[in-house]
């Protein structure tokens, strides 16, 4: 009997996502954030595949992986949600070191700090080695915000505004489906495109490369804000991994310690047939003289 609420199942009966062939990707280290399981706006679907097809020593989880928020005001579950859960665990069984760094979405999960749950290990922060050498405090952000930290009727508020951006944002793509185009985010472009907005994320990436700087680290890796970026501050590296309810990012680490944002707009399967369908280049001929 299938589970009422769609919860993962146990260990013995979980089944690994299905692979596209010749699609997995080999990381020394991911890093994603703001996934917002237990919301509509998640793209659940997209993130387990994303996680079915990229493999790595190392799995950083930068908070607000589940929406503690929204759970409290309305149940929302579906096998999507219970597939990313299941992705994630099996990772943990095949070796990767996962390492939870909880946000405030999800801030029930500090007071489990220290802990290791279900072989994932949850930390306030943590400090992150590329394979260069450099080190990186790892941290969701959240208490770098004014409005989060002193505000928090006003973040709520803001929540809710988001979470109705994000509805016109899924009958959008629903439109651009039906046409054979790829997931594109409107509310991440409107966003962008406001000035206070901008305003906000410059000052957010202002305050955490002074943290880093103020720890002797060389770099910092984020989320909270929902705007991937990778990029050098007066010297420190900002990192930030983006979300997964508009632009569908990633921060990857390869095995020379390169730091790039990876995006998974469509599934690996229609990549691959994309791939597959894009015309071969076929030099020109050159011109007699």
């Amino acid at each position: 009997m299938r589970n009422a609420f769609d919860l993962p199942q146990p260990i013995g009966a979980r089944a690994q996502a299905s692979r596209a062939p010749h699609c997995i990707r080999r990381h020394r280290s991911i890093f994603i954030s703001d996934v917002h399981l237990g919301t509509p706006g998640c793209k659940a679907a997209l993130l387990a595949d994303f996680l079915a097809h990229n493999d790595c020593r190392t799995l950083y989880l930068v908070g607000d992986i589940v929406d503690g928020w929204r759970l409290k005001e309305s149940w929302f579950w579906n096998a999507a949600h219970s597939r990313v859960l299941n992705a994630i665990l099996q990772k943990v069984e095949e070796g990767t070191r996962v390492i939870y760094v909880p946000g405030n979405h999800d801030e029930v999960f500090r007071d489990y700090c220290g802990l290791l749950l279900g072989g994932v290990e949850l930390k306030h922060e943590a400090i992150h080695e590329t394979a260069d050498g450099r080190a990186l405090l790892v941290i969701h952000g959240d208490h770098f915000d004014s409005i989060v930290t002193y505000a928090r009727w006003l973040a709520h508020l803001g929540d809710m505004a988001y979470a109705m951006a994000l509805a016109l944002n899924d009958v959008f793509n629903a439109v651009r489906r039906r046409l054979g185009l790829p997931y594109w985010s409107l509310s991440a472009y409107l966003k962008h495109k406001v000035k206070n907005a901008a305003r906000f994320i410059s000052d957010f990436e202002q305050a955490l490369v002074r943290e880093a700087r103020r720890r002797g680290l060389d770099g910092v890796v984020a989320g909270h804000i929902h705007h991937a970026e990778t990029k050098t501050i007066g010297g420190v590296l900002y990192c930030n991994d983006g979300d997964w309810v508009e632009s569908c990012t990633a921060l990857t680490e390869d095995a020379r310690g390169r730091l790039e944002i990876v995006r998974w707009t469509r599934f690996a399967a229609e990549q691959e047939f994309h791939s597959r369908e894009a015309p071969a280049h076929v030099p020109s001929r050159p011109v007699a003289a």
